[in-house]
């Protein structure tokens, strides 16, 4: 006679829930499907709470991640992880760990545990001030994000925008989660087309100064503006050309607005179109090699793109009769757009080749799209709240939030590239 084994109701839901032990958990970002659910918990030691609250915000957000609810934690910060006391939650990963002081700074070491076979996915000491806790935090997000999807975040990305005073504009730059403002200190009557470079390291702009459009350079190495070309007429700065030394704008130094490519070297400066028509805000592909850029040569104003010398021009907006304000997204799969509906402006998508149309928001004005260097994401000014302000979503139109504080009037916000 064989003996029957008797367990408990609970230790046979464990069974099935640990059945799959040993399997590699990883997020496939190219197939949506459920989040991954991840269970954050309190960081032992000081700031503990701070630091995995502003983590699990980040990964939550993403929509590729389910933040577990801590009401339902058994385990205490400080106790071993053990998967047994995970395993009923839901959760599929943890995140502990603990944090020490070490003087005016803060160590943390922190562990990414798969609850199916309790190893340590991830294990990673950091430091930092203490007054850069949330970088800190946003930095072990990254890390998390990366193991899990073998892609890098963008928690630590910045960025740049304008805020708006009584009577002139300021040049600003945020984290990605709008949070720590920061003010280098660049002012001007009006302030118009930040873009980055593609290390990163500077930011080039269109300023009106003393009744002069100028297109100024802020070296982040050298914490310097440098005025690199002026002319009569409005200027436009475009983006930077991958190689760093070469950009491309919009002026109307010789009357009607056409685009242009300028040197910064030699300053050598190349006319790029020619037409009667009113032709601005260009657009480069992420490999240079293409334009997007907005003319009016048809009649309203519509999003084109042609090559790089300026040949090959093909129309890829025809829906409605105003269209403006091209962004490429960073594998150069998609543009966003501003297109009007229904009498107000709102941020569509679209293939280079015209297809697959797609409109990303519907309350209030959404103006100045762009993407985040994953391309997961889209930043735009909205007014839907009443005064403008710098939101971002995610690249298929969900998880809509403002991230600038209420009251301070922002506009024209421009992703850094990582």
């Amino acid at each position: 006679m064989t003996a029957r084994l008797k367990l408990p109701l609970a230790a046979f839901i464990l069974c099935l829930l640990l059945g799959s032990a040993y399997a590699v958990i990883r997020i496939d970002i190219t197939s949506p499907g459920r989040s991954l659910p991840i269970a954050v918990s309190e960081l032992a030691g000081p700031h503990g709470a701070e630091i995995a609250r502003i983590i699990s915000e980040d990964l939550d957000y993403t929509g590729l991640f389910a933040p577990v609810d801590r009401e339902g934690f058994i385990e205490r910060p400080e106790k071993a992880f053990n998967r047994l006391n995970w395993a009923l939650t839901g959760a599929e990963t943890v995140l502990k760990g603990r944090t020490e002081a070490e003087g005016a700074g803060i160590k943390v070491t922190a562990y990414l545990y798969d609850v199916a076979d309790g190893a340590a996915m991830l294990h990673k000491e950091y430091g930092a001030d203490s007054s850069l806790l949330r970088p800190l935090a946003h930095a072990i997000a990254g890390d998390i994000y990366q193991r899990l999807t073998g892609r890098a975040g963008v928690f630590r990305t910045k960025i740049a925008f304008v805020a708006s005073g009584k009577n002139e504009k300021e040049l600003c730059l945020s984290d990605w989660d709008g949070q720590r403002i920061i003010k280098p200190g660049i002012r001007a009557v009006q302030i118009l087309s930040p873009h980055w470079s593609k290390d990163g390291g500077r930011l080039i702009y269109s300023a009106l100064r003393g009744g002069r459009w100028g297109i100024y350079m802020l070296d982040f190495n050298e914490m310097t503006e440098k005025l690199i070309y002026a002319s009569k007429g409005t200027l436009i700065a475009g983006d930077f050309f991958p190689g760093g030394d070469e950009f491309i704008f919009s002026s109307s130094e010789e009357g009607t607005p056409a685009l242009y490519t300028h040197v910064i070297p030699g300053g050598r400066t190349r006319r790029l179109t020619s037409t009667r028509g009113i032709e601005v805000s260009p657009a480069l592909s992420p490999d240079g090699q293409g334009i997007a850029f907005v003319s009016d040569r048809g009649g309203s104003p519509q999003v084109y793109i042609m090559d790089r010398n300026g040949y090959n021009i093909n129309r890829i907006t025809f829906e409605g009769s105003y269209n403006t304000s091209p962004s490429w997204s960073p594998d150069g799969g998609r543009i966003a757009f501003v297109g009007r509906h229904e009498g107000k402006n709102q941020i569509y998508t679209v293939n280079p080749d015209g297809s697959a149309l797609i409109r990303l928001t519907g309350n209030g004005n959404n103006e100045d799209p762009s993407f985040s260097p994953d391309g997961r994401f889209v930043a735009f000014t909205s007014d839907r709240t009443g005064g403008r302000e710098i939101f971002t979503m995610r690249a298929d139109g969900q998880g809509q939030r403002s991230i600038t504080p209420k009251g301070l009037n922002a506009s024209k916000p421009r992703w850094s590239p990582g």
